[in-house]
C-alpha cells in the first residue's frame, strides 16, 4: 500500500536555529520514515513580508537546505525542493484566488496579528492578504493527507480545507481535505529570555559551535533576582535551566536543588550547559561539515526533490484544469 503524504515548508530567512529544530525539523526527521514527505523552501512565501529586500535570498536558501540536511533529513527518504522551481504552485494559487471569498482572507487571525506586529513594514499588499491561498495551493497540489503544524497554524489548515471543499463543490471532487498533524514540541526561550527569533537576534543557530556557541551560552539571561553566587535561585524563571531540561535531563533534579540552595553559581551552570549542548549537536555539525565540503550537494538535493515533486504537481494540475473545464488544447 502507498504511504500517506505529508507536506510542510520553511521560509528562507537565514540559518535555522535550535528552536526551529525542536519545534518542527526534529519531527520531520521522524516523519520521513513513516510517510511520503515533501518539504519545500518557501521562497515565494518569504516575499509576502520581505519583498523589499531580496539580496540575501540565494544565500538563505542554501543555508536552509544545508541545515535541513544537517538536522537529519535524507534526500533518499524525502523530497526537499524550492517552491519557485515548480510554477504549478503559482498556477493553482491563481485559480484558488478566483474562488476564495475576500472575507475568508480578511478574518484570518495570522493576517491581523502580523499587520499589528510588523507595522514598520509596508505589508498591506495583495500578496500578503492572499498568503492563505498560496499556502492552500502548496498543500493541496500534493493532495497531502497530513500537515505537521503547531496550534497557531490550525486556522490556516482549516482555511485550506475550506478552499478544498469549495473547489470540490463548484467543480468536482479533486482534493482530499488535509488533516493537521499536531505534535508535541519542546519550546526554548531565546538568549534574552524572550521567544527565540531571528528578528530579536537571540538565537542559537544549528551551525553554531566552538567559541561562537560558548559565547552565546555564557551570555544567556538567568534569574534576575540572583545577585550573588550563593543567593537562592529560581530555576523556573531561568532560560539556562530550560535548556538543561532538554539537553541535560540526567542532571536536572540536582541542578534545580543546587540552584535553589545557592550552592551552584550561574557561570558554572552555563559552562555545564555548554558542554552538554555542544555534545548533543555533534551529529548535526558532522552532517553540516559533509554538505559544506561538497559545493554541488545543495543543488543536487533540490534537483532531486523537484523532479520527485514535479510528477505529482503536473498530475494534480491536469485534474484541476479538467475539473474546471479549462484544459484547452
Amino acid at each position: 500500500m502507498s504511504r500517506k503524504v505529508v507536506l510542510s515548508g520553511a521560509r528562507p530567512t537565514g540559518s535555522l536555529h535550535i528552536g526551529n529544530y525542536l519545534g518542527a525539523v526534529k519531527n520531520w526527521v521522524k516523519l520521513q520514515d513513516e510517510y511520503d514527505c515533501y518539504f519545500f523552501i518557501a521562497d515565494w512565501h518569504a516575499l509576502t513580508t520581505g519583498y523589499e529586500d531580496t539580496e540575501s535570498y540565494r544565500e538563505n536558501i542554501d543555508e536552509v537546505v544545508k541545515d535541513l540536511y544537517a538536522a537529519g533529513l535524507d534526500p533518499d527518504k524525502c523530497s526537499i525542493f524550492l517552491q519557485s522551481h515548480l510554477l504549478e504552485h503559482a498556477e493553482l494559487h491563481l485559480l484558488f484566488s478566483m474562488i476564495t471569498p475576500l472575507s475568508w482572507l480578511e478574518r484570518c487571525p495570522t493576517y491581523k496579528d502580523q499587520l499589528s506586529q510588523m507595522d514598520d513594514r509596508n505589508i498591506r499588499t495583495y500578496g500578503f492578504l492572499g498568503y492563505p491561498c498560496l499556502q492552500a495551493a502548496d498543500i493541496l497540489i500534493y493532495k497531502a493527507d497530513f500537515v505537521p503544524v503547531g496550534e497557531d497554524q490550525l486556522p490556516h489548515i482549516e482555511m485550506t480545507r475550506e478552499i478544498a471543499r469549495r473547489f470540490n463543490f463548484l467543480y468536482e471532487e479533486v482534493f482530499p481535505e488535509p488533516q493537521p498533524l499536531l505534535t508535541k514540541s519542546k519550546v526554548l526561550p531565546g538568549l534574552d529570555g524572550r521567544k527565540m527569533s531571528k528578528s530579536y537576534n537571540n538565537t542559537i543557530a544549528l551551525k553554531d559551535r566552538g567559541d561562537v556557541l560558548r559565547k552565546k551560552v555564557m551570555s544567556m539571561i538567568t534569574d534576575p533576582a540572583r545577585i550573588k553566587k550563593d543567593d537562592p535561585g529560581h530555576p523556573e524563571v531561568c532560560s539556562v535551566f530550560s535548556y538543561h531540561k532538554i539537553f541535560n535531563e540526567s542532571e536536572v533534579e540536582s541542578i534545580e536543588c543546587d540552584c535553589r540552595a545557592g550552592t551552584i553559581g550561574c557561570v558554572a551552570c552555563k559552562k555545564n550547559l555548554y558542554g552538554k549542548l555542544a555534545k548533543a549537536m555533534e551529529p548535526i555539525h558532522a552532517r553540516r561539515d559533509e554538505i559544506d565540503a561538497d559545493p554541488g550537494m545543495v543543488r543536487d538535493i533540490l534537483d532531486r526533490g523537484t523532479k520527485n515533486a514535479r510528477t505529482i504537481v503536473e498530475s494534480t494540475m491536469t485534474d484541476v484544469r479538467r475539473a474546471m473545464k479549462i484544459d484547452w488544447k
